[in-house]
């Protein structure tokens, strides 16, 4: 068997990394209205933004990262994924980004956050870490008191009650609820996905993951990417090699997550690893920096690799995150200082940023289509982030929820390996066709990007009549989308094992059911557009 090109089975059903650079959310959202601001007389403006399968974080840290370049603001992040492993990594990543310094330093914090981000295989210490961390917070989960009191940044109060039971769980796995290295056996459940994505050409997978990089990932802006770092982390899943090679060995369990696969005739729960294993984690952080030298070549070959800008954006990211919560006044805020000076500025703490400046909401995962139904979604939010892999969700429905001239921003395929050009034209004609039905119009004077599709809501309502036919033969955004067993996993079973005579990856031979393809997608009925609650509910009970 061999796996061609444009098949879409490399992305995966889960994702657990951006395929995109970060982006600064108030760079992208519209600007404060003057007059609005005045109304609010010492209120902190508000910008309210929706995120869809953000997945890693990355666009939050970076608009808090650079948030001391704008007018002060407080932030308040929606965000809806589509598998509730995602928000547990939502929140490890942010508890260790916002860790107080004298528990742990700098580097050690970005080093940890590349590892646990990027990396199947883990350090001892980094994975003692991830068990400490999901220890505690698989304790706060079921409080929300003591939540609120430790982590008032965080808000669960959307999610239903089994989806926090299930939560729960993925942080009880995550501590070691199930012991020894069978409980997920992350190198041989990589190379079992390896072997199904290739195919025929595993044996020449050097060769093929050399053709991916260059022919592909370097064509479409991505030259900084070395040819070792890629070529490991595809035969591995080791991406960020920060240590001697031998000290990666510990499974990360925050890359497992469950599916119902049919194996002997029945349904069965199994945990694997159901991620990209096409482009991998070097996009999100590493093809781009603000420190241009970062860029540079040398006789045709980027000086610095992936890895390396990773590690130097992420550390700076963290740094500038931390100095953001310092008081203005110290860091010479001249406003700020007559503030403190007459007594009218608000006291705030150093170390982390001020608490009380941002609070990310986690969303029930099928309530895309349902946002609109409540009176505080409705018009609410000023801007709306669609992930390519959930674009599938974009609606009038979902259009609805976003404020008089809002702005949306959709992530494209660019960096799917597995995509042709031609894929890549209609995927992107598709996502436009998309954000017109569901009221929003091409941003004048956007800068052209191949990465994002900017839009803005449109107030015409004869953009907002049902979506065109989808034309034969062009793939539409649900491609990208995971199925329905994927959008839904069996959660009450991840910490259970398998009640079968065959070893928990077996069902991952099965290639039919282990991921979802272009082909199996390419003209989806109506009903794939949206989730039925009934069918969700079947899925997620615990």
């Amino acid at each position: 068997m061999t796996t061609p090109a444009g098949s879409g089975t490399g992305f995966g059903s889960v994702s657990w990394w951006g395929l995109s650079p970060a982006l600064d959310l108030q760079a992208e959202s519209p600007p404060v209205d003057p007059e609005a601001k005045a109304d609010t007389e010492h209120r902190t403006p508000e910008l309210d933004v929706l995120l869809l399968g953000s997945v890693d974080g990355r666009h939050l840290l970076r608009t808090l990262a650079r948030a001391a370049l704008w007018p002060r603001r407080r932030f308040n992040f929606y965000v809806l994924e589509n598998n509730l492993e995602a928000v547990a990594r939502h929140m490890l990543i942010f508890s260790l980004a916002l860790e107080e310094p004298e528990k742990m330093g700098l580097q050690e914090r970005s080093e940890t956050f590349m590892e646990v981000w990027g990396n199947a295989l883990l350090r001892p210490a980094v994975a003692a870490f991830v068990r400490a961390q999901a220890d505690l917070l698989a304790h706060l989960v079921p409080e929300p008191d003591r939540m609120a009191e430790q982590l008032p940044w965080l808000s669960l109060g959307a999610l239903k009650f089994r989806e926090r039971d299930a939560l729960e769980a993925v942080f009880r796995f995550w501590a070691g609820g199930e012991k020894g290295p069978e409980a997920f056996p992350m190198s041989r459940l990589w190379d079992l996905r390896l072997r199904h994505y290739l195919g025929s050409r595993y044996d020449a997978r050097h060769g093929v993951s050399d053709w991916d990089l260059r022919m592909k990932l370097h064509d479409r802006g991505a030259q900084v990417i070395h040819t070792h770092e890629f070529r490991r982390w595809r035969d591995t899943g080791v991406a960020f090699e920060l240590r001697d090679s031998s000290a990666y060995h510990v499974p990360n369990r925050t890359l497992a997550s469950g599916r119902l696969l049919s194996h002997r005739g029945e349904r069965v729960a199994a945990r694997g690893y159901w991620g990209d294993i096409a482009t991998g984690p070097f996009v999100a952080f590493g093809i781009e920096a603000d420190d241009k030298s970062l860029l540079r070549t040398s006789n045709g070959q980027p000086v610095k690799t992936a890895g390396e800008i990773t590690q130097h954006n992420v550390t700076e990211l963290f740094r500038e995150v931390a100095a953001w919560g310092r008081p203005r006044a110290a860091q010479g805020d001249p406003e700020e200082k007559q503030q403190r000076a007459s007594g009218t500025a608000e006291p705030e703490t150093s170390g982390a940023p001020a608490q009380e400046s941002f609070t990310i909401h986690f969303l029930p995962l099928d309530s895309a289509q349902a946002l609109h139904h409540k009176s505080c979604y409705k018009n609410r939010f000023q801007l709306l982030y669609v992930a390519c892999g959930m674009v599938h969700l974009l609606s009038p429905e979902l259009g609805a929820c976003a404020a008089p001239g809002g702005n949306l921003i959709v992530e494209l395929a660019r960096y799917l390996v597995d995509l042709r050009p031609e894929q890549l034209q209609r995927f992107s004609a598709r996502v436009g066709e998309l954000a017109q039905a569901a009221g929003f119009a091409p941003q004048t004077g956007a800068r052209p990007s191949e990465t994002f599709a900017r839009f803005c809501k449109s107030g015409d309502p004869a953009l907002r009549s049902t979506g065109p036919a989808l034309d034969s033969g062009a793939p539409p955004p649900e491609v990208l989308a995971p199925s329905l067993e994927a959008m839904s996993p069996p959660h009450g079973d991840l910490t259970q094992p398998l009640e079968s005579p065959a070893p928990p990856s077996a069902p991952l031979q099965l290639p039919s059911e282990s991921q979802c393809s272009l082909g199996e997608v390419l003209a989806p009925s109506q009903e794939a557009l949206a989730l039925p609650n009934s069918e969700s509910d079947s899925k997620t009970r615990v």
